[in-house]
């Protein structure tokens, strides 16, 4: 029994941690789950901004796209009914007359109408009228949320414009800054009328 008692006392140590060691390894990991913590709740804090801006920027694309296909099917602008808020040309439309929404059958031509899209500083409409009829047809609205009524970019001094430019400024939803998303399209042209 003396022998096993030395080898205690003697010098050999036991594995283990002391209260120090215990102490300065928690509030490590403390600050690390601290810190873990604060990133999360940012994250999820903005989840609904991030959110938003994804739709918008969704949304926006959308009608993006389908006014630039509209213009890409156009024939020419209307320099005399448009500006940088107003765009007035004539197209071709599937529908079975002006202004309807009733889809043409497949084996039809196309209708030439005249189609003029109009922003104002928060919304767009588009209204579709015959190519005779002196009118501007009933505003549909087709977008909202804009805020900015220049949306428009040709050269109306050009005898024939065949490059519309579209920008939509659209809030950003953290309020800093705005979402700008630009596209275009060149008018195929012709002669609708011959």
């Amino acid at each position: 029994m003396r022998a096993r008692i030395r080898s205690v006392r003697g010098g050999e140590r036991e594995a283990g941690l002391t209260l120090i060691e215990l102490l300065v390894a928690s509030a490590m990991s403390v600050i690390v789950v601290g810190a873990a913590t604060a990133m999360l709740i940012s994250v999820v804090r903005q989840q609904p901004q991030i959110s938003e801006r994804s739709q918008d920027v969704s949304t926006t694309r959308y009608v993006l796209e389908r006014m630039t296909r509209e213009i890409r099917n156009g024939i020419s602008v209307v320099p005399t009914a448009s500006s940088a808020s107003n765009l007035t040309f004539y197209t071709y439309v599937r529908h079975t007359s002006c202004g309807s929404s009733v889809a043409l059958p497949p084996s039809q031509s196309a209708l030439v109408c005249k189609v003029t899209y109009s922003c104002s500083a928060t919304a767009c409409t588009r209204a579709e009228t015959a190519t005779t009829n002196p009118g501007t047809g009933t505003p549909v609205p087709i977008f909202s949320g804009i805020d900015n009524a220049k949306v428009f970019n040709y050269d109306p001094d050009l005898e024939e414009a065949s490059f519309v430019g579209v920008t939509f400024r659209v809030p950003d939803p953290r309020g800093d800054a705005h979402l700008t998303i630009s596209d275009g399209a060149t008018l195929r042209g012709g002669n609708p009328f011959g």
